[in-house]
């Protein structure tokens, strides 16, 4: 797709293929994704980035930092975290992602999705949840 933009896409589990819904785009090479984990209530936040990928020609999620508000069960931060002003800093051990599946339930807070300059806003001010998963994605968007 020429002067197509790099971005993300958000598409409900399955949907595409079974309604043929074409999935959300956000014009954002640059976000965080965070949380709030159901059992813990601790909040987690990783930094993506998109990047054309050199192998296939598709887009990829660079994860670029990963932060933790404590730790707790099955929440450890990484072996290399550095505690700073209450986070857990540390690299994500895997790089590269072709996709990311989120589980989004009416039981617990949805993900935010923070972009550059923005303030963070709930997932559902893209594309409400169906109460699975969602999809999320880089992709190519614009004209």
């Amino acid at each position: 797709m020429s002067g197509a933009t790099l971005g993300i896409c958000l598409a409900l589990a399955g949907s595409a293929q079974e309604t043929g819904d074409a999935p959300v785009f956000v014009a954002a090479q640059r976000f965080t994704l965070a949380w709030t984990h159901s059992i813990e209530r601790v909040r987690w936040e990783e930094d993506y980035e998109v990047r054309a990928a050199t192998v296939n020609g598709e887009p990829v999620l660079h994860a670029l930092m990963s932060r933790v508000r404590g730790s707790a069960a099955g929440m450890e931060p990484g072996p290399d975290a550095v505690l700073r002003d209450g986070w857990y800093h540390y690299r994500p051990a895997q790089l590269e992602h072709a996709e990311l599946w989120l589980t989004r339930s009416a039981y617990t807070a949805d993900y935010e999705l923070c972009l550059p300059g923005a303030a963070c806003r709930p997932l559902a001010a893209w594309l409400p949840s169906d109460g699975w998963r969602t999809r999320l994605m880089p992709c190519r968007g614009g004209r």
